[in-house]
């Protein structure tokens, strides 16, 4: 039968730029194989599935799949997901709405907003990031990324391990040029980050291009089939755990902007809000823009 699909580029207000997003609309009575098989065909580092909800009071059920697995969660899916949700609603028409998306991780509640150019969703923080164990060895590290050691780390950020709902090693950069030089060294991946599920590194840096922003990362998940990733909300995730410990955050709301996929020719910004009460993270939501690209049928 035939189903609907869109392609949304996320984390940016333009299309041909963000993260790309194949969403597949009507996925009642899809076999799980059925869409590893498209989100492989599609071959875009996340699609989405819409189908039904389990709980009437929430929006969607949406499965999430990267080319060779099935995710429990991730940033540049939801913000896609919802937005693809709200019109399907008739949000559009009213410029705003909450939607509550049904994932593997639980339901990730969404606000949606809509002007006369651009869509914009951010979603609640469905786990705060927690550290984890994890790869720490700053030489295997470094090799496995094609950096020198002395490359790794600025101020007081040093490689970390966070989990927000995906477990990522984060490594710290010490400035734009480290990162440009940044590229996963196949051979030896696996030395750097270790055999488990997710063995994604996280690179970042405090300079960026736009004085705007707060910081500059690059993504890198070649054991998951994703060479780099233009931009990706579940390792910003993970990335607060480490700016509430090395940046020494206050009470109050911080908000950061990070700039990702700019090596990659696609652009992306990503917001991140962290709540601080009496010391601890209790809250934290991640935004950013989604324009559609395209839509169309598929047959499955």
């Amino acid at each position: 039968m035939q189903r609907r699909f869109a392609i949304y580029d996320v984390f940016s207000d333009k299309t041909m730029a963000g993260n790309q997003l194949g969403v597949v609309y009507d996925c009642d009575g899809l076999e799980t194989e059925q869409m590893q098989a498209i989100a492989r065909e599609l071959n875009f580092s996340e699609t989405v599935f819409l189908m039904p909800p389990e709980d009437a009071n929430h929006s969607a059920r949406m499965r999430i799949f990267v080319p060779n697995n099935e995710l429990p969660f991730a940033g540049h899916p939801t913000v896609g997901g919802a937005i693809a949700m709200a019109r399907e609603k008739g949000l559009e028409a009213v410029g705003q709405g909450i939607i509550v998306l049904e994932e593997n991780v639980g339901p990730v509640r969404c606000a949606v907003r809509f002007d006369d150019t651009s869509a914009y969703a951010e979603f609640d923080l469905p786990i705060l990031a927690e550290p984890i164990s994890g790869p720490e060895n700053k030489e295997a590290i470094a090799a496995a990324i094609s950096l020198d050691p002395q490359e790794i780390g600025f101020e007081n950020h040093v490689i970390s391990n966070y989990s927000g709902g995906l477990p990522y090693t984060l490594v710290p950069v010490r400035d734009l040029a480290a990162l440009g030089e940044a590229k996963p060294n196949l051979s030896i991946w696996n030395e750097g980050f270790g055999f488990h599920d997710h063995n994604s590194a996280y690179v970042y840096c405090r300079e960026t291009g736009d004085h705007n922003n707060h910081f500059r990362a690059r993504m890198f998940a070649p054991d998951a089939g994703i060479p780099e990733d233009p931009a990706t909300g579940s390792a910003v995730a993970s990335l607060a755990g480490a700016l509430i410990k090395y940046d020494d955050l206050r009470d109050g709301l911080h908000t950061v902007r990070i700039e990702q996929g700019v090596e990659m020719g696609r652009p992306s910004l990503i917001t991140l809000e962290m709540d601080i009460r009496d010391g601890k993270f209790v809250g934290g939501r991640i935004g950013g823009h989604a324009a559609e690209f395209a839509r169309g049928t598929i047959e499955v």
